[in-house]
């Protein structure tokens, strides 16, 4: 008989904090209950390709738009979540990550052991209901927003983007004007079809 296994998406604006609540959740959970019971996903794994990219119609504004919703293989990601939960208790299911020195997911990366009895997944647009991610949405049991004020949130990735990128504040803004608050403004309009909102602060 397999082992009763939840998915929880966890959907928060760019620099929300999803991925440090994600976190800290997943070490209580395991702490209480038992290593192994719950594991933490991203979705960046999903990312298309560079490869795939070129073969877009416009591949020079799907670059510029990487991380967009568009700009990822949506089909994929639900393949994947349906067959973690159909495999609860018989046998691991492996979850891709995205590589940063070549840009690129790469496979195989996180096991779902036949154990683990949640499953909570973050990312931008878990909620959202075109380019194919209304097929991911179905598959969680419940969804989460975090709620983060969008000046916070934009900041957070302001100073991310200088650190990661070794951008100067001006540079990292204009970074965040041509992309990342697009996608924000996407996961706002999303994040009143949340089952849950959790308040940052």
């Amino acid at each position: 008989m397999g082992t009763p296994r939840s998915l929880i998406a966890l959907v928060g604006l760019p620099g929300a904090g999803k991925s440090t609540l994600a976190a800290r959740l997943e070490e209580a959970v395991n702490e209480r209950a038992g290593e192994g019971t719950m594991v933490v996903l991203g979705m960046d794994g999903f990312h298309l390709t560079k490869a795939q990219l070129e073969k877009l119609p416009d591949p020079e504004c799907a670059f510029a738009r990487r991380g967009s919703p568009w700009t990822f293989d949506a089909h994929l990601m639900a393949e994947r979540l349906r067959c973690i939960k159909q495999a609860g208790g018989h046998e691991s299911v492996w979850w891709p990550d995205f590589q940063h020195d070549v840009g690129d997911p790469i496979e195989n990366v996180h096991e779902i052991g036949p154990d683990v009895r949640l499953v909570l997944v973050e990312g931008l647009y878990l909620l959202h209901k075109a380019d194919g991610w209304d097929e991911v949405c179905h598959q969680f049991d419940e969804h989460w927003c975090l709620d983060t004020p969008l000046e916070v949130a934009l900041e957070r990735l302001t100073l991310r983007h200088m650190r990661v990128w070794q951008l100067t504040r001006e540079e990292a803004q204009r970074r965040i004007a041509r992309n990342d608050q697009f996608n924000a403004n996407i996961v706002m309009d999303s994040c009143s079809r949340a089952d849950w909102r959790i308040m940052d602060g």
